[in-house]
């Protein structure tokens, strides 16, 4: 059905496209787009099914939106994903699906279009993130350093626990005669190192460049409200919504209107659907990353 590839695969750089304009500009992927993809997704499966009096192509569109939408709210409910990006991922899974058979091997299974475009989202997102975070750390150089030197106590607290680790470690890789061990051994210390700096940038961007005042105007479904917002003593929206609500919102901009809230504190997220077209285009040209490794 090379037919029905292409038109999947459009459909998907397609929306993948505008989404990235969108996330970009906005810092949001609009509703209608991911709703869309799941009903674009499904309902193309289903013609096919019909006209080929072959069901697999619905059954793997459901397996891949349920597969998916599982991926998707693990991400958005451990914070790592707004709504928009866990939406998108759960169209892309309606649209790509997973083949229930040829599950013949590990390498099979690795080369599989779904599992390619996961794991490459996976890397690419990670390399991503830490590009835009290292540009928005540059763009806000001044909040960034002053945050970061706070945030450089956490290493303080940890001195004796990491000069107590590495001194173990150090004296398994002078003990052990296996130069493969040794050379993991040191690659571990320089990791776990590396790893606790890395968690004080990125502690610091946040704190720097993702969360800042706006108007409730301009506060949108699913943002992310960094601060606990009481008026007259009732509570609004805080951070453990994980995203407000329609109902908080138009509570928000009335209170605003009365003149009973100015700002409130929002985080802004990182655009991750630029890193999902990244991947696709990737998994369509290359396949699966991790395979280059192996």
């Amino acid at each position: 059905m090379i037919m029905f590839t292409i038109i999947i695969t459009s459909i998907i750089l397609i929306a993948l496209i505008v989404g990235t304009i969108t996330d970009i500009k906005t810092r949001e992927v609009p509703d209608w787009i991911n709703f869309s993809l799941v009903g674009l997704g499904l309902g193309i499966r289903l013609i096919v099914s019909l006209i080929s009096n072959d069901f697999s192509f619905i059954f793997e569109g459901l397996i891949g939106f349920g597969v998916f939408f599982v991926i998707g709210l693990i991400m958005f409910y451990t914070g790592q994903w707004g709504g928009g990006d866990s939406k998108m991922l759960i169209g892309l899974g309606a649209l790509m699906g997973i083949p229930y058979t040829n599950w013949t091997s590990l390498f099979v299974v690795m080369k599989m279009p779904f599992l390619s475009f996961f794991i490459n989202s996976v890397i690419v997102g990670s390399l991503y993130g830490l590009v835009w975070s290292f540009y928005v750390a540059l763009l806000n150089r001044k909040r960034f350093l002053k945050e970061f030197k706070k945030a450089k106590q956490m290493i303080s607290d940890l001195k004796w626990v990491m000069i107590i680790l590495f001194i173990i470690l150090a004296i398994f890789a002078i003990i052990v005669d296996d130069i493969f061990v040794k050379i993991l051994i040191v690659a571990l210390i320089i990791g776990v190192y590396s790893s606790i700096y890395l968690l004080v940038f990125v502690k610091a961007v946040e704190k720097s460049c993702m969360i800042k005042y706006v108007s409730p105007l301009t506060v949108t479904e699913g943002d992310w409200i960094a601060k606990d917002v009481y008026v007259d003593g009732k509570f609004i929206s805080g951070p453990k919504d994980l995203g407000i609500e329609r109902k908080q919102l138009r509570k928000l901009i009335n209170f605003y209107k009365k003149g009973k809230i100015k700002k409130v504190l929002i985080k802004v997220g990182i655009p991750f659907v630029p890193s999902f077209l990244i991947a696709y285009v990737l998994t369509l040209f290359y396949g699966n990353l991790l395979l280059a490794f192996i």
